[in-house]
């Protein structure tokens, strides 16, 4: 009878065998499970004063993940969504458990239970074209590093690559010739092809000409020829942003990150009327639904919308206050 695994060994067989042999996640995905189950480690050690690896799986039950889910919010200040996405790391570790320890059906069920955090999802924040044409412009095209800064914006702001995906771009998934595009392995291992515009075939075919730092270095390097950080990316994103203010103030009220300009391109696409499904297939949506939250931020077609129909007439009346107790109850 084969005994049962350890919490040491099942975490360690959920990262090499779930995520990286059977559901091939992305680097990304794995860095972020990664750092929930640092955190997680690291919280129980406090709480229960014993070290990881002498932890027993039931050791984790779900009265334990809750009050780590809520002291991140506590004492880290991270949003709902974030709460969130750390506790989609742990579901997907125990669904995993759920195959290798069935003898914790029970503890599994009540951890698998728990709740994911209501909140209120905002619109989706995005650059107008004027400040689009500001940031661009920002970048100083005298320096190597400005040139390299333009070509990555303009590339971001009209493809809508995710942030993983435009810094990990090698040379051969750029096809300038005929039908210029950009070929990447996005979210979920799903490879997809997005169109090159005229101007971003000419940006993108200058910077190629550039001396390269570094053998096999990526589109984007940093100076030494290797890959850019995440951290890299925002921060040179800031410092152009920081600029393009003088010019564009209205970017001084505005979080501009590559994601803002992933949301900008969807904009775009969708300002010209370009219809759901194909928004979906260009920014390798899993599904149209998730394209919905682009029409929720669109005013202007709202406004459109609403310009072309003949809306209700109402009549204005004239302010008569409530009784005092009614007025009470009305306000509970």
């Amino acid at each position: 009878m084969r005994s049962e695994p350890t919490f040491p060994v099942l975490l360690q067989g959920y990262f090499t065998q779930r995520l990286m042999q059977q559901r091939q996640a992305s680097t990304h995905t794995i860095a972020a499970y990664r750092d929930t189950f640092r955190l997680l480690l690291q919280f129980v050690q406090a709480r229960l004063h014993r070290a990881p690896s002498s932890l027993a799986l039931q050791d984790i039950d779900a009265p334990l993940i809750v009050a780590f889910l809520d002291d991140l919010e506590r004492v880290r200040g991270i949003t709902a969504r974030t709460r969130n996405l750390r506790h989609t790391a742990i579901r997907s570790f125990f669904r995993y458990v759920a195959f290798e320890a069935p003898a914790h059906a029970a503890q599994i069920q009540r951890v698998l239970a728990i709740p994911s955090k209501r909140f209120t999802r905002s619109l989706v924040p995005f650059l107008t074209r004027p400040e689009v044409d500001a940031l661009l412009a920002a970048p100083d095209p005298q320096t190597w590093s400005g040139r390299r800064d333009h070509a990555l914006i303009l590339l971001a702001a009209q493809t809508g690559l995710r942030l993983s995906e435009f810094i990990g771009l090698r040379r051969d998934d750029l096809h300038l010739g005929s039908g210029a595009h950009v070929r990447v392995i996005g979210k979920g291992r799903k490879e997809r092809c997005t169109p090159l515009s005229k101007s971003s075939r000419d940006v993108l075919a200058a910077w190629l000409r550039e001396p390269p730092r570094a053998p096999d270095q990526p589109v984007f390097p940093n100076a030494r020829g290797g890959p850019l950080s995440p951290h890299g990316v925002h921060y040179l994103l800031a410092k152009h942003v920081a600029a393009a203010t003088a010019v564009c103030p209205s970017l001084k009220h505005k979080r501009v990150s590559p994601h803002v300009l992933r949301h900008t391109t969807a904009m775009d696409l969708l300002q010209a009327g370009v219809e759901q499904a194909v928004i979906a297939l260009w920014l390798g949506h899993e599904s149209i639904e998730t394209t919905q939250i682009y029409l929720d931020a669109d005013l202007e077609l709202k406004q459109r919308v609403l310009d072309t129909i003949t809306p209700p007439q109402g009549k204005p009346g004239r302010y008569r206050p409530d009784d005092r107790l009614l007025e009470f109850l009305k306000r509970l």
